[in-house]
């Protein structure tokens, strides 16, 4: 039996996006004729990266709850009510062999509704904390698919398989660091560092980075900077005065396979997209883990790689001054690079997407 229509919902930051696209995309390798319905939250950026990446997307009027007192906090009950409605209405009319969800706001009505409607339901958890809407949603769908060990005891065993986290096709690329520095722009003979925050940005990190500008270049450290869009326009304008060609900053990087391979170093945060990404294409990193997030499961997510030398912890508090002395001497230290590199890819799941779509599959066969 083919999946002939498939509805993916979730999305808010990349790290829900972009497995959601990966999975998508899997889809369409094993199964090119069906057709894919994506199901966003209005005014977040899937709604914008969704159509660029070919697909279809509906937006749902859902938003989290503010953590401060906010008038629109009286109005989630009824954004929740609505976007069922309209997600039952959605179903009906397109009819999907599955719906899948990967977390974040639009998630929770559309796999609810797909659950009331016998629909068959599966969602991905890409961190060892599980969010709310995905510890709310596993009790009622028939599959959960989770990135890490960890993330098992919040469902139910018996629909829970460790897959890992699928990453995009879009990371990878054939070219050497060499080639990708050229490609850039930047010279090939000095060491690269990649600087990026999630795809909202990081405001400490950013700050750390800006301050540090005038060491980097005194060391000839050439830098490919993505700033998040909320930032870009404030570092933008001071890096006018700090910086030459060796420094580029960007609110977003598209072309993230050619960034990769350029860098000798990365600089990240520590969400779970982040490394899985880190782990599959082998990148020596420093990570800055969030300490915003809920139960600290980017500090978690950092000593998992920082206990197996995969990976150098700094923690946000200790910026800027450790990043540099950090940030310096693994520069400087290919022998280190190369063993972080060697040890974080050791760790990588390479086969999450196709383990993904094989129970979604499964799902719809039955």
């Amino acid at each position: 039996m083919e999946m002939r229509k498939v509805i993916i919902s979730g999305g808010g930051t990349g790290g829900h996006i972009f497995p959601a696209l990966a999975i998508a995309d899997g889809i369409k390798a094993h199964f090119p004729d069906c057709e894919i319905l994506f199901v966003g939250a209005k005014g977040k950026m899937e709604m914008e990266r969704v159509p660029k990446a070919g697909y279809k997307i509906v937006g749902l009027d859902i938003r989290g709850l503010q953590r401060s007192f906010s008038k629109e906090n009286l109005k989630f009950p009824f954004r929740v009510m609505i976007s069922i409605a309209k997600s039952r209405k959605l179903l009906r009319e397109f009819q999907p062999d599955i719906a899948i969800g990967v977390g974040g706001y639009a998630s929770g009505p559309l796999l609810y509704a797909a659950t009331k409607k016998k629909v068959r339901t599966l969602i991905q958890e890409q961190n060892s904390y599980a969010g709310i809407t995905n510890k709310i949603l596993g009790k009622r769908v028939d599959k959960v698919c989770v990135a890490y060990e960890a993330a098992k005891k919040f469902f139910p065993q018996h629909k829970t398989v460790l897959t890992g986290n699928p990453v995009r096709k879009q990371i990878f690329t054939d070219l050497t660091a060499s080639e990708a520095k050229q490609k850039l722009g930047y010279n090939p003979d000095q060491p690269l560092v990649l600087v990026v925050g999630g795809s909202l940005g990081a405001r400490k990190v950013n700050e750390a980075i800006d301050r540090l500008l005038p060491q980097m270049q005194s060391e000839n450290v050439q830098l490919l900077w993505q700033t998040g869009k909320y930032y870009f326009q404030q570092h933008e304008e001071g890096l006018r005065a700090k910086a030459t060609g060796a420094v580029r900053i960007q609110p977003f990087i598209d072309d993230m396979a050619t960034a990769y391979a350029a860098a000798d170093v990365v600089v990240s945060r520590a969400g779970a997209l982040a490394i899985t990404e880190l782990q599959v294409l082998g990148k020596p990193s420093i990570l800055v883990p969030s300490p915003y997030v809920a139960e600290n499961h980017q500090h978690k997510n950092a000593m998992a790689l920082v206990e197996r030398d995969a990976a150098v912890l700094v923690e946000e508090e200790k910026l800027p001054s450790t990043l540099w002395n950090t940030l310096q001497k693994l520069v400087s230290n290919t022998e280190q690079q190369q063993q972080l590199a060697k040890n974080i890819k050791a760790m990588a799941t390479p086969n999450a997407l196709e383990d993904i779509v094989a129970v979604a599959t499964k799902l719809v066969h039955e």
